[in-house]
């Protein structure tokens, strides 16, 4: 056998396994949808299919919302970043290098030599380069996207068999393994010609707390349940079943970490109610809505509205800075209420002295029990009980001088002094 043919014999294998595999993924994905009708697994996750078709909405993509997304993105990157560039290389080595995928610049004339080593068409933007990554995989449409259901479901049947465990002819075996890895292939496709549906929908969501990379990875974990659940029985485009799992996915990674107080996903929706009726409200009568006025709206107490507020307030940090300089902090202008103030020590410090001249008129008995009684020594009041023990006395006895004790101090000559 010649050497062209040893080489071609290899390829018409394949090609006639591959034939095979897809004739039976053909077969297998109308098998798939009874098996699937019937062996439906309960899942915990609300089903989108059962909504009402007027609540889903069909959102079309296109390849402008590349360059809408890099307004979302250029609120977080900086102008420095956007205008950098990989470096040109100079001579035939670093042009070589530079198509590999790295420069290394070596400067002789600086004092410390710096090496750079720059991605060949990267720049400093993540999300520019991320946009221009999904940018190369074009759109699909709507019979392209039942095309690749159906084989994602003839793979998932298939990978099914395999893992049953029942016994299977080897060349089944073969066949299925194929029909598995093309449905993979057919959902990473599916997957990734739509990840720039969650681009278009993730930046509504930016500025409240979450950076714009963050909400599109949440939004893709949301795109890839909606493959994995997607019925192309139902009629529906791909796209408008995807956006319901896309937002829901966003919206509850928000309600986790937008917050530095983390607020159940429950009570958000309710902040999230009442701040809707309040701008509307605001709008239709001109001015901020009173409690009461909100709580008859949204059918609760104006104290449970006053309640919902405060749940709803942002924290701020006391490090944030103030003014144009940036010179002072928050934190400045908050009253330390642990803080002694010097007004009120000197005069604590006067009534201190006030007192314990007022104590030096009794004896030293009857001034003992009233400074041990009202803590005067240690800031720590006594009982009657504790105080007859240190005495070796009973409680009545205490009782008593202190009775006897107080009426001394009342009298105008001591306490005219403390009065003053």
């Amino acid at each position: 056998m010649s050497k062209a043919a040893a080489k071609s014999a290899p390829a018409k294998k394949a090609g006639t396994t591959k034939a095979a595999a897809k004739k039976t993924a053909k077969g297998a994905s109308a098998n798939a949808a009874g098996v699937v009708d019937d062996e439906a697994e309960a899942d915990e996750d609300v089903e989108p299919e059962d909504a009402d078709p007027s609540e889903l909405e069909d959102v079309e993509v296109t390849d402008e919302d590349d360059q809408d997304s890099d307004e979302a993105a250029g609120e977080e990157a900086s102008d420095d970043d956007s205008e950098a560039a990989p470096a040109k290389a100079k001579t035939g080595e670093s042009e070589e290098a530079e198509e590999s995928g790295f420069v290394i610049r070596d400067d002789d004339e600086d004092d410390a030599p710096a090496q750079q080593v720059v991605t060949a068409g990267a720049t400093a933007d993540p999300v520019k380069d991320y946009l221009k990554q999904i940018g190369k995989v074009a759109l699909l449409n709507a019979e392209q996207e039942v095309e690749l259901a159906k084989r994602i479901e003839a793979g998932l049947f298939a990978e099914e068999k395999l893992n049953s465990g029942d016994k299977i002819e080897m060349k089944l075996k073969r066949e299925l393994w194929w029909i598995a890895q093309d449905g993979k292939k057919a959902k990473n496709h599916l997957l990734e010609a739509n990840l720039r549906l969650v681009v278009s929908l993730a930046k509504r969501y930016t500025g409240r707390g979450m950076l714009f990379l963050d909400l599109i990875q949440e939004g893709n974990l949301g795109l890839i349940r909606a493959v994995e659940k997607f019925d192309y029985t139902k009629g529906y485009k791909f796209s408008t079943y995807a956006t319901w799992w896309i937002r829901q996915a966003i919206t509850r990674a928000m309600a986790d970490q937008a917050r530095t107080i983390r607020i159940p996903v429950h009570m958000v929706e309710v902040i999230n109610k009442l701040a809707r009726v309040q701008r509307q409200m605001l709008q239709d009568l001109g001015r901020e809505p009173t409690p009461e006025e909100l709580a008859k709206e949204l059918d609760m107490t104006p104290e449970k509205v006053v309640e919902v507020q405060k749940y709803g307030r942002e924290p701020i940090s006391l490090h944030t800075p103030l003014g144009e300089d940036g010179d002072s902090e928050f934190g400045d202008l908050i009253e330390d209420s642990e803080a002694v103030v010097p007004a009120d020590a000197v005069s604590f410090t006067l009534l201190q002295e006030q007192l314990h001249s007022v104590l030096d008129t009794l004896s030293e008995r009857e001034a003992g029990v009233v400074s041990m009684r009202f803590g005067l020594t240690d800031g720590q009041p006594k009982t009657l009980d504790e105080i007859g023990k240190v005495y070796g006395v009973t409680r009545e006895r205490i009782r008593q001088i202190e009775s006897k004790t107080m009426s001394k101090l009342r009298h105008p000559s001591r306490s005219q002094v403390l009065r003053d």
